[in-house]
């Protein structure tokens, strides 16, 4: 079943925290995970394979460079579930 919005957002700033660190509340829909919340490509991977395995889609190397932005995370999470 497809999650809201809020609901992946929450997940995301889980998955964010645990790799980074950074506190959940930090993780908001317009911040860029490199220029706003500084994370490298080595931590952007982890974070990808669990949010597959956490909301049960595949998210392929092509398409997860593109992901930029915590709203372009949720918006591929919310298509892929759809």
């Amino acid at each position: 079943m497809a999650q809201s919005e809020n609901e992946i957002l929450d997940g995301i700033a889980e998955l964010v925290n645990e790799e980074t660190g950074l506190p959940k509340e930090s993780v908001e829909m317009d911040k860029s995970f490199t220029d706003d919340l500084d994370i490298d490509s080595l931590s952007m991977t982890s974070i990808v394979v669990h949010a597959e395995e956490k909301f049960g889609v595949t998210i392929p190397d092509e398409d997860s460079k593109n992901l930029r932005t915590v709203r372009d995370v949720v918006a591929y999470i919310q298509q892929a579930q759809g």
